[in-house]
């Protein structure tokens, strides 16, 4: 890479103060090389190390920045021990910068071990934000609560579920019976698994997939997610590459629906043995429901027994 974007960078970070001693945790591109910050490049340049999840992938970034650092690898087999050098280095009023495979470390990626060590060894550590695949799928999903009064939702990340079918499945009826949007990540081996569960237990509520963000072949498609099998099925080509998801906010009309209905079994149970209002007392004793909203469910419970 031309020595022209060093110094811009330094043209365009210099200026800051970088101490020594530090760990600066450097978010690199998720795919697309020239998401990488000036900043970051910058940081890259002045730090004595270069601790790192795959050595071998971020030797590849910083030979395309024509930059050549002493590299350590840390990852998630050996974090805690890696994280003792990298300490050892800073008391040496060295700089070291972490960085993960992809996007910004200790999110989904190691790093939170490495920074929890040395923040308690008494050293500084400094963000130099950019890429998050969490953040870049929520930009574009167009996830928003339609109650007014809320605006638009903040989100869960959730990241990788469980590699079991059953453990999965309970992850995913919680993440269902949660109102707020959801991120997800998901490998190209598990996708059709994923999306068949997602089917399953989330019905008509809208999800954003994003494949291979930021790189060549970009996707990103929002349906419902019952619709999701049959969109992967559609082409194989639709398998390859990272998956981001977003489950979208669900709508306040399907969450007053659902509160309408949540105490049911509750109410046929005590209604069936009590006397109307016996039941719905009890019934808010027992689900600390509002009294009013019980007695208008219990009320249109029993004109559907009539009705039958």
């Amino acid at each position: 890479m031309s020595p022209l974007l060093l110094q811009a960078a330094a043209a365009a970070a210099g200026g800051q103060h970088f101490p020594p001693g530090s760990l600066y945790v450097v978010a690199t591109p998720i795919g697309n090389l020239a998401d990488l910050t000036l900043r970051a490049i910058h940081v890259l340049s002045l730090v004595d190390a270069v601790a790192c999840e795959d050595t071998r992938h971020t030797a590849s970034l910083l030979q395309h920045l024509g930059l050549h650092k002493p590299l350590l690898a840390l990852h998630q087999h050996n974090e805690r021990e890696a994280s003792g050098t990298v300490i050892f280095r800073l008391a040496q009023g060295e700089r070291v910068a972490y960085v993960s495979d992809a996007g910004t470390p200790a999110i989904s990626d190691p790093g939170a071990v490495l920074v929890a060590l040395v923040d308690a060894a008494g050293y500084r550590v400094l963000p130099v934000p950019g890429v998050s695949s969490a953040v870049t799928a929520m930009s574009v999903a167009g996830s928003v609560d339609s109650n007014e009064s809320e605006g638009t939702t903040g989100f869960s990340f959730v990241g990788f579920l469980s590699n079991k079918a059953l453990a999965r499945t309970a992850q995913l009826k919680r993440l269902a019976s949660q109102p707020q949007a959801q991120v997800l990540f998901e490998a190209p081996h598990r996708i059709g698994a994923l999306c068949t569960a997602l089917a399953a237990e989330c019905g008509p509520r809208r999800i954003t997939v994003c494949r291979e963000l930021t790189k060549q072949f970009e996707t990103v498609v929002t349906l419902a997610a019952s619709d999701l099998p049959s969109w992967l099925a559609a082409d194989p080509h639709r398998e390859r590459g990272e998956f981001v998801l977003v489950l979208h906010a669900q709508p306040a009309s399907d969450r007053e629906s659902q509160a309408d209905t949540a105490n049911d079994s509750v109410l046929s149970a005590l209604m069936a043995e009590l006397p109307l209002k016996q039941a719905v007392s009890l019934a808010a004793t027992l689900t600390e429901a509002p009294r009013n909203s019980l007695y208008a469910r219990a009320l249109q419970l029993k004109q559907g027994l009539k009705d039958e």
